[in-house]
């Protein structure tokens, strides 16, 4: 499996790829005069669900904000859910 992030302007999607096909994605938008970066949606294709896909999309997009000094507002509710239950994401979680 591989992450490929691909930006435009403001935003991107990150997607992961096995090698055949797109397994899910996640939309952000990034306000860098905020430091914030916002999770939109996240996507796992449906015969990849259920295997916590959607997990390692959420991280990638930390690791992301991280590697550039980012707070990440989740605003997305299985973003949200997701960032709820880690417990180390206190250093980049926006709740609100």
């Amino acid at each position: 499996m591989k992450f490929e992030n691909n930006k435009s302007g403001n935003g991107g999607v990150i997607t992961l790829n096995n090698d055949l096909k797109e397994i899910g994605r996640v939309t952000y938008t990034i306000f860098p005069e905020e430091n914030k970066l916002i999770i939109s949606f996240v996507l796992v294709h449906s015969e990849f669900e259920g295997n916590g896909m959607g997990k390692l999309l959420v991280e990638e997009v930390i690791k992301y904000a991280r590697e550039n000094s980012w707070k990440v507002y989740p605003h997305c509710s299985y973003a949200r859910a997701v960032m709820t239950r880690m417990n180390d994401v206190e250093d980049v979680f926006l709740k609100n």
